[in-house]
């Protein structure tokens, strides 16, 4: 290859370079947004829209093309639910604040963008991996009336840390999922959007709520936990609403055949970081 040929190539370089980054910033966008997280499981009768949380969702959206999109996704929130007390006799409840980290890829139903043979909306599916962080907690009354959330998982309730129970493990509180769900998406001009979808979060725990199995006994975790009058007094709450009843190991506290499951329904906005970077750079040259 002759010299001037090499010279003429490294010089166009830094033009290629400046091209194909100005390219990934137009297809890209920041997604801000927020709505309200569900828990499915134990403690709810499998209904996937009971009792809302708050919940926001922050992340990257990159368009591959007309049809197809990944984005870099992270969300947090609470799930919360518990027995009603007129109905069951169990008496559980948990809260827990949660925060998910995924790579998702979309799929546009219909060709989606700018341009004149594209659609300024679209339904899309979505699906990906993700890993989720939570803590399930429950409340107790304190002797001066203030309520207190203590962490249960520490706590063994099942019968995790006693000899007991030698297979039952405490269960993890950073898990991996699979979200998957749809939602609608909309062009708001050259640089905005908009989206509106709901996802389920498949789960391999049944441990969101702390609640899988049987009762194990007092006697049980007395023996086997550092706190064990707590544990106690957190895993069967029954005698809170009939003074004096305690179920007697193996009676059924949860059912293990079925994992937990979370779901999230919210809207975001996006905006392209081409705009947000020309801003900066506008900003820069005013100063």
């Amino acid at each position: 290859m002759k010299l001037n040929t090499l010279i003429l190539l490294a010089a166009m370089l830094p033009a290629l370079a400046w091209g194909q980054r100005q390219d990934l910033l137009s297809r890209s966008e920041l997604v801000l947004g927020g709505g309200g997280m569900f828990y499915i499981g134990d403690l709810n009768n499998q209904s996937a829209l009971t009792l809302p949380r708050g919940g926001g969702n922050a992340g990257v959206r990159v368009r591959l093309d007309n049809r197809w999109a990944v984005r870099l996704h992270t969300a947090y929130g609470m799930i919360s639910n518990g027995d009603k007390d007129c109905i069951e006799l169990r008496n559980l409840r948990f809260q827990s604040n949660l925060l998910e980290l995924g790579l998702l890829s979309e799929f546009n139903f219909v060709p989606y963008g700018n341009g004149p043979r594209e659609r300024q909306w679209s339904p899309y599916l979505f699906g990906g991996v993700a890993v989720f962080h939570y803590n399930p907690m429950a409340p107790i009354m304190e002797t001066d009336g203030s309520v207190r959330w203590v962490a249960l998982q520490p706590l063994g309730t099942e019968g995790q840390y006693t000899s007991a129970y030698p297979g039952r493990k405490p269960y993890h509180l950073t898990q991996l999922c699979i979200p998957f769900g749809m939602g609608v998406k909309w062009r708001l001009g050259k640089y905005f959007s908009a989206s509106v979808e709901y996802g389920f979060r498949k789960t391999w725990t049944d441990y969101l709520d702390d609640v899988s199995t049987t009762y194990v006994g007092t006697t049980t975790l007395h023996s086997g936990n550092s706190d064990g009058t707590l544990a106690a007094l957190l895993a069967d709450r029954s005698g809170e609403m009939v003074p004096g009843y305690v179920n007697a190991p193996g009676i059924q506290r949860g059912d293990d055949s079925l994992d937990d499951m979370y779901a999230y329904l919210n809207v975001s906005f996006g905006i392209s970081l081409d705009a947000i970077f020309g801003w900066m750079r506008s900003k820069r040259c005013k100063n």
